[in-house]
């Protein structure tokens, strides 16, 4: 199977794509049209400009059809994980890996944090939505069922059986009733005792099958050379192949059958899993195959893991808050730090908006209030050149107006020390101080500057994976 490496936002000609996908123009114009409706590849305008352009606005996106041979336009993933696409494996990095080509142990670092990340989802991604279908996610099952088997073992069920003189539960009434007394001084002795014993049935259909199935997903996912990207242990569990269980329709129908008698969760969604890869009896080697282990969203991933590892503090109730000096009578200690920022006011409904600044981490560390703004950017801040890839204008105002919003708080609370901060993602593998970004109209009120840090993506994951949170002052801010 065809693997390669591709990386988020990088602009990649057709001819390009040509070659990544090892096939003739015709074909990748399908496998293009087949990425853009999913979402997960985006057409520009071929100019000087965009191939210089390290993120995509939403402007810059082109919908017209893509022909053959054209060099109107290039191509930019917009995905971080695994794509599968008719027998092929793009495997996508992140855009701030900008000096590796095949960054093997970095994807599967990302691809550990996307797993915990959506881990509180709780449910199997068994289908791609786009906007004119649904697809089979077929990689996205053939990974939950080999995680799952390594979490909870093969199907199984138990059958009840009785022995004499077994080492299981005495069944006394059994004894009883149906066995042979000795009575000596008045008193019953029994030579055979009727035990119970569960055991596991490992003729067991459904066992049997699970095996097979599990056999069949570790030989896709190691021809497809993921097995060790997702860090996942080879399985040879049967040489049994699903014709051996029976017409597609009789397995269905036995696995309908065992839905009905089984009130296990995790048995369930087991059961419903197998009964969906079986029913849409499909490959990854399929011509008509789209498969995602990932997302379109990275940005979010970044905001969430720089919250976790912060240690953000904008849910906490105001009472529970660790402040400089006690918490004044006038503030409610049941509400939340960030609902003590201002809504507009509407004169004329008398009524507030729903919506505010929302900022996406607030840190108080001692006599410290520290507004964090996690900016998933590859911004190129050279001494002498002007800026490139930066936040905008609207990231920076609104930065300051956080500030501005908790500044009666951070005042009445005797907080001696007020930063703000950007933190973006870097390759390199120390923290990064980039200056900061300021604008004289709102310094001037007394506001601080927003500093700017570049945070070693690998140093962030680690702490998140292991559940551990980051001190502040290594940003020395």
């Amino acid at each position: 199977m065809i693997s390669e490496f591709v990386r988020e936002q990088k602009r990649y000609t057709q001819k390009d794509l040509c070659r990544i996908l090892q096939c003739s123009e015709e074909r990748t114009v399908l496998l293009i049209r087949k990425l853009k409706e999913f979402g997960v590849l985006k057409a520009v305008k071929a100019s000087e400009i965009q191939r210089d352009m390290s993120d995509l606005m939403d402007e810059d996106i082109e919908v017209a059809d893509v022909e053959v041979g054209e060099n109107e336009y290039l191509y930019v993933f917009t995905f971080v994980g695994v794509i599968v696409v008719s027998g092929r494996v793009l495997k996508c990095y992140p855009k701030y890996l900008l000096n590796a080509d095949k960054p093997k142990n970095e994807l599967r670092q990302v691809l550990k944090v996307l797993e915990k990340y959506n881990t509180k989802e709780q449910i199997v991604r068994m289908f791609n939505d786009s906007s004119e279908s649904r697809a089979f996610n077929l990689l996205a099952v053939l990974l939950f069922l080999l995680q799952d088997y390594y979490e909870n073992g093969v199907y199984s069920n138990t059958e009840d059986i009785i022995e004499s003189n077994g080492s299981g539960e005495i069944l006394w009434d059994k004894t009883i009733n149906e066995t042979f007394t000795l009575l000596s001084n008045n008193r019953p002795y029994y030579i055979d005792l009727q035990t119970k014993k569960r055991v596991t049935d490992d003729y067991d259909y459904f066992k049997r099958l699970h095996e097979s199935i599990l056999t069949k997903a570790s030989e896709e996912l190691k021809d497809a050379e993921l097995l060790d990207l997702f860090e996942i242990t080879e399985v040879n569990l049967t040489d049994e192949v699903l014709d051996d269980f029976g017409e597609e329709e009789y397995i269905l129908y036995r696995i309908e059958k065992e839905l009905n008698t089984q009130f296990n969760t995790r048995k369930q969604l087991l059961l419903k899993t197998i009964y969906a890869y079986i029913a849409r009896s499909g490959s990854l080697y399929d011509t008509d195959c789209l498969s995602l282990f990932g997302t379109n969203s990275f940005n979010l991933v970044w905001e969430g893991i720089c919250a976790d590892i912060m240690d953000n503090q904008l849910n906490v109730r105001l009472g529970a808050l660790q402040l400089p000096i006690p918490l004044k009578p006038e503030y409610d200690r049941k509400q939340k730090l960030i609902e003590l920022i201002e809504k507009p006011l509407w004169s004329v409904t008398g009524k507030t908006a729903a919506d505010t600044l929302i900022p996406d981490l607030v840190s108080i560390t001692g006599n410290q209030f520290i507004i964090f703004d996690a900016k998933y950017y590859n911004a190129q801040l050279v001494p002498g050149d002007a800026p490139k890839g930066q936040p905008g204008i609207e990231s920076v105002t609104k930065q300051y107006l956080y500030q501005l919003a908790y500044q009666k708080f951070i005042t009445d609370h005797g907080f001696s020390m007020v930063k703000n901060c950007f933190l973006m993602p870097t390759e390199n593998k120390e923290i990064e101080n980039r200056g900061e970004v300021s604008m004289e109209i709102l310094s001037s009120l007394g506001l601080q500057n927003i500093k700017v840090r570049f945070l070693p993506a690998e140093m962030v994951y680690e702490y998140y994976l292991s559940g551990r949170k980051m001190c502040i002052g290594l940003l020395n801010l």
